[in-house]
């Protein structure tokens, strides 16, 4: 076991606005149904200007603590694992913090990035840190709004995104030896040579103001070579899972569950064929819920989790790829 911890609450928030495939053939001209066939979405969620990131993954956050029963700031740090933050300074977390009425705690709260695979991660970090001694309860989330930096001429990037957060309270196990629960074993890769295939270029320091206005709303949508990406992931995704769970002493049968990013339709029927004969162990939110980047993997377990397809003593296995490119999988013991 990596990491020794339990999952003592956890939740999600999904905006209140709901865009339908079909509303997206209106408005851009095309057939009833001609979305949704091309690329597998009938809807998806879009953040109001007042639903910010921080105000998502706080309302996510009250869930998972109240299902915790964790008492106002009874916990050591809030992680923060968005893919996009809302603002460069300071990190998201630290604004959460704010929102949770906690902002003069002292509670540590920090951002890690990883695009895509931020919440993992994040939730990495946050088991080291209980691993070491560092910390008992952590609060860990991932909020993520594609919606405001979309291209509306491209029709893939304009369809297949959704805004929305998740959040856990992860929390030390009892000291009476069991130690079976938590991250049994994970692996993450990285190979930057494709770095250009997704990226966002605007909100560091690569664009500044003197380059002028056009400039700066060019670098501030989403630039993405799907196909590009596929074919770079794919490539790595297996021997990353066998070394996840070689890590975790398991199989592929012994997972209960396979919670991975919902980056496209295409995407998640290729992680249903490397778990054939039981694709259905899948978790499938994608024609719903769309490409919610760092948040699609824990909207994706929290959704197991009220589900019951995850329960407690079941493997989960978190899987995805992420702009970089990188590749992490995740065995996580309930």
């Amino acid at each position: 076991m990596i990491s020794a911890f339990t999952i003592a609450g956890w939740g999600a928030y999904r905006p209140r606005n709901v865009l339908l495939s079909s509303e997206m053939d209106a408005r851009f001209g095309q057939p009833q149904g001609w979305h949704e066939g091309e690329f597998g979405i009938a809807s998806r969620h879009v953040a109001a200007p007042d639903e910010t990131s921080s105000m998502m993954a706080t309302e996510a956050a009250r869930v998972a603590l109240d299902r915790a029963g964790w008492a106002d700031g009874d916990f050591d740090a809030v992680i923060g694992g968005c893919g996009v933050m809302e603002q460069p300074i300071p990190s998201t977390a630290v604004l959460v913090q704010d929102r949770l009425g906690l902002g003069k705690s002292g509670i540590v709260a920090f951002d890690v990035n990883q695009a895509c695979l931020s919440f993992m991660a994040a939730l990495d970090v946050a088991g080291m840190g209980i691993a070491t001694g560092r910390w008992k309860r952590v609060l860990v989330f991932a909020a993520d709004i594609a919606s405001c930096g979309l291209d509306p001429e491209n029709p893939k990037n304009r369809s297949i995104f959704g805004d929305g957060a998740a959040a856990l309270a992860i929390e030390a196990c009892p000291d009476t030896g069991d130690d079976t629960r938590g991250i049994a074993g994970a692996k993450f890769v990285t190979h930057g040579a494709h770095h250009a295939l997704a990226q966002l270029r605007a909100g560091g320091t690569k664009l500044r103001v003197e380059e002028g206005y056009d400039a700066l709303v060019a670098g501030s949508r989403f630039e993405m070579d799907a196909f590009g990406i596929f074919k770079a992931a794919a490539r790595v995704l297996p021997a990353v899972i066998d070394e996840a769970l070689v890590q975790a002493g398991i199989g592929r049968d012994d997972l209960t569950c396979v919670v991975c990013h919902q980056a496209s339709a295409p995407g998640v029927e290729h992680v249903k064929r490397l778990f054939a004969p039981r694709g259905e162990r899948v978790v499938d939110l994608f024609a719903t819920h769309g490409n919610q980047i760092a948040a699609s993997i824990p909207t994706a377990l929290t959704h197991a989790l009220d589900t019951g397809a995850a329960k407690p003593g079941d493997h989960v296995l978190l899987l995805g790829t992420a702009a970089g490119i990188s590749a992490g999988a995740m065995v996580v013991t309930l």
